[in-house]
């Protein structure tokens, strides 16, 4: 997959790269295989997808810490080549944050500028500078062992952007810590991002993280890209399946691309949606369980694409409620706002379940 952005000099730039590491038996095992990806400067973007995809060793060949059986890897501009890590324009974060217990605060983040020999007066100004930024100002001197799991994130932080990197790698950051705790830290992230300017490049596994803090997202499956977009767009327009499925929750209809701008359902149903598959390529449409509506049996408005159904299921999971529903060809999630205002449905009610056309999509693979 190609993938190019319109505006300045991009911050990162992979151009077919590819990385193949040979295991005990002598087998060549692709990890990554021809990515093309353009990352804009001052972009929070995140690599995502499930374990062994591909995103850490992208990360790592991006950080040096891996070069490339293939493919060209550009900073600014500039050729990374045979580069090593340390005299390249990046830091990283990793999940298991590197502190040296033995330091403070104040003197883990500074040991990048110690090592770079920077001037003390400059190097305590740093310093101050990186503390008040991830709030740390009242921990300076206490040693890692003393801070909690979102501490010494922020220190693992703090001690990445005092170098004043021009590309700021995550690796899993967050995977460490408590549900609530990484809530929090998803919003100070990007908070932070936004306040300092510098490109991050954030891997994860975790569909919530990659949306809630994202401008863009590349989701990643057996070493290729298989989407670049903006959250919203992946969300409500995927373009394969393992995509819809992978983000969130979705419904398949299985379906036959009809001509450029209709396909038909396993029913018989025709969907007025366009497909790029040619005429007679079986795909699917995708529909979130949310965008769905269950009516009474043949209540449902005109304008809508209609199904027939019977419930199967009631699931009550406080602000939703959430129908199991059994229509002849296949079974359907549906979604609903726990209120009042919306009529129950019990187990065994047909029903009609419709959606707009706008909130379905066409999906291979």
């Amino acid at each position: 997959m190609h993938d190019t952005t319109d505006g300045p000099r991009p911050a990162v730039e992979l151009q077919g790269v590819v990385k193949r590491f040979g295991d005990r038996s002598g087998t060549e095992v692709t990890a990554v295989d021809d990515l093309d990806l353009t990352i804009a400067d001052g972009e929070f973007f995140s690599l995502l997808g499930p374990s062994g995809c591909g995103k850490t060793t992208t990360l790592r060949m991006i950080a040096g810490l891996e070069l490339p059986t293939a493919g060209s890897i550009r900073i600014h501009g500039e050729e990374m080549g045979l580069r090593p890590p340390n005299r390249r324009p990046v830091n990283t974060v990793f999940q298991n944050y590197a502190l040296f217990p033995h330091m403070t605060v104040a003197k883990n983040i500074g040991f990048g500028l110690e090592m770079r020999k920077v001037p003390t007066g400059d190097r305590a100004e740093l310093i101050d500078w990186a503390i008040q930024l991830v709030e740390m100002g009242a921990l300076a001197h206490r040693k890692p062992g003393q801070l909690s799991g979102g501490q010494q994130q922020r220190v693992a932080l703090a001690r990445a952007l005092v170098n004043r990197p021009e590309v700021l790698l995550l690796d899993e950051p967050l995977g460490a810590l408590d549900l609530k705790l990484r809530q929090q830290m998803q919003h100070e992230l990007k908070t932070l991002q936004r306040e300092v300017g510098i490109t991050f490049v954030y891997v994860t596994h975790d569909q919530e993280e990659a949306v809630t803090m994202s401008d863009r997202i590349g989701v990643m499956h057996d070493g290729r890209l298989l989407q670049v977009d903006t959250p919203e767009a992946i969300y409500e327009r995927p373009t394969t399946r393992f995509v819809a499925d992978f983000i969130g929750q979705s419904n398949f209809l299985e379906a036959t691309v009809a001509s450029a701008d209709e396909v038909v359902l396993a029913n018989g149903q025709r969907l007025r949606l366009s497909s790029d598959s040619p005429s007679g390529e079986a795909v699917a449409v995708t529909v979130r369980p949310e965008r769905l509506t269950v009516h009474r049996r043949g209540e449902a408005p005109a304008g809508l694409h209609h199904l027939e159904g019977r419930v199967e299921m009631v699931t009550y999971m406080g602000n939703a409620i959430v129908y199991g529903i059994g229509i002849d060809w296949m079974h359907l999630d549906v979604r609903c706002p726990a209120t009042l205002a919306v009529e129950r449905r019990d187990v065994g009610d047909e029903v009609t379940v419709s959606f707009e056309p706008r909130h379905a999509a066409v999906v291979t693979g």
